[in-house]
């Protein structure tokens, strides 16, 4: 433990390419980055196929094949592809790691996203069509904002499993604090080694709990609704239903 401190209080270590700060930014921007495009390719698909129905069988099914395939094995063809297209050496080394931990992301995403909208009450959303609202108005306005909670866990969960695995590209030359594991091993150095471990679980334990927060909040808030509101329904009657 001594020397464990020793290494994180070491100045030699805060400084120059192989910085804390560094490899503590490029283990945020890898994760960072694969949680948004991870994000930006499951959601809406998930939104459509929870709120439609449709084509939920195979988008599942695909979703839960991806689970399956080991994100170390994934990582390595990634690199053997990258390694005979990719010039730049921060693609080079970066690329595979950043769409390894994309497919990663994806599954927990789409799952829970899906399974949020298809547990919201049948009769709360029968009741916002009944008073008038079309098919985007009740995703937009009824079943998003009550599935909510749902699809935060799912992100906090990808985000978990992103910021912890993110360390294997370390393995093919990527950034990272698991650059500081491999150096260790590769050193016999057991306080970087350590230090680097260490650093990534307070990173996902961070992450997860201020998602874990904003999840509670995000399910204080779909249950709230104005008094009068079925279920707590987050929504506002259109005029000439007020009128009525």
């Amino acid at each position: 433990m001594s020397e464990l401190i020793g290494w994180l209080l070491d100045p030699a270590n805060w400084s120059g390419r192989d910085a804390i700060p560094v490899r503590l930014a490029e283990h945020v921007l890898l994760s960072g980055g694969a949680l948004a495009i991870g994000l930006a390719l499951a959601l809406p698909l998930a939104l459509y196929i929870g709120h439609t129905g449709r084509g939920a069988f195979v988008a599942i099914n695909l979703a839960n094949l991806g689970r399956a395939v080991p994100s170390y094995a994934l990582l390595v063809i990634l690199f053997g592809v990258f390694a005979t297209s990719a010039r730049d050496p921060l693609v080079f080394t970066n690329g595979p790691t950043l769409l390894a931990m994309v497919a990663l992301a994806v599954p927990p995403i789409v799952t829970n996203a899906y399974t949020g909208l298809r547990d919201v009450d049948r009769d709360v959303v029968e009741a916002a069509r009944g008073v008038g609202m079309g098919g985007w108005q009740v995703l937009r306005r009824v079943e998003l904002p009550l599935a909510m909670p749902v699809i935060m866990a799912g992100l906090r969960i990808a985000t978990v499993q992103v910021i912890a695995t993110a360390a294997l590209g370390a393995i093919i030359g990527g950034g990272g604090l698991g650059r500081y594991i491999i150096q260790g091993i590769a050193r016999f150095d057991n306080p970087r080694l350590v230090a680097g471990a260490l650093m990534i679980a307070l990173l996902a334990i961070g992450a997860d709990l201020l998602l874990g927060w904003l999840q509670r909040r995000l399910a204080v808030g779909s249950r709230a609704g104005e008094p009068g509101e079925p279920h707590g329904l987050p929504i506002s009657l259109p005029t000439e239903s007020r009128r009525a």
